[in-house]
């Protein structure tokens, strides 16, 4: 008789972000675009444009599904951000969009999230949180044209699965919550 090996655990690469509506998303494009021809590099195609809350990596699905009634009664109001400053990372190249003046009630969700993962005992990427939208990957940065500053009205947050195809990365919301 053949051995066969246990079957896999069916695995999710996550993250928790907030998810723009189509106007927001056009706004993050335009300002792709607007950085593009100054720092090179590779656009982010609009359908992946999102600023990530926490980053949770591959797990199993069934501690996704653990996490959840967790997550379910996290409350937070929703808010404005103003995305009003464009940077750029040498170290890996990315160019983003972010904001001149942190948002209050943006950093109280990231924290209220993570602490939830950690509470459940559920690995993520703990460096401090940086809030910004990659708009340009393999990038070489320089100085930064001036581009309209994109208003985002945030009203929920989501939970992504990323899975990477042959043109690369592609997310699927799995979950939503309501910023009330």
């Amino acid at each position: 008789m053949a051995d066969t090996a246990p079957p896999q655990a069916e695995t999710l690469r996550l993250f928790f972000a907030l998810w723009p509506d189509d106007a927001t998303r056009d706004a993050l494009d335009r300002v792709g675009k607007c950085l593009h021809p100054h720092w090179g590099g590779r656009r982010m195609r609009a359908d992946t444009l999102h600023l990530t809350l926490a980053f949770l990596g591959s797990l199993p699905a069934e501690s996704c599904a653990a996490l959840l009634p967790r997550i379910d009664v996290l409350r937070a109001a929703a808010f404005e951000l103003v995305l009003d400053r464009a940077g750029f990372w040498p170290h890996n190249h990315i160019g983003w969009l972010g904001c001149r003046d942190a948002s209050l009630p943006l950093a109280a969700l990231a924290e209220r999230l993570r602490g939830e993962l950690r509470e459940a005992g559920v690995p993520f990427d703990a460096q401090p949180f940086l809030p910004h939208v990659t708009l340009l990957r393999n990038a070489t940065g320089g100085r930064a044209p001036s581009c309209t500053p994109v208003r985002w009205r945030a009203t929920d947050f989501a939970l992504i699965a990323s899975r990477t195809g042959v043109d690369g990365a592609h997310y699927d919301v799995l979950r939503r919550w309501p910023l009330i």
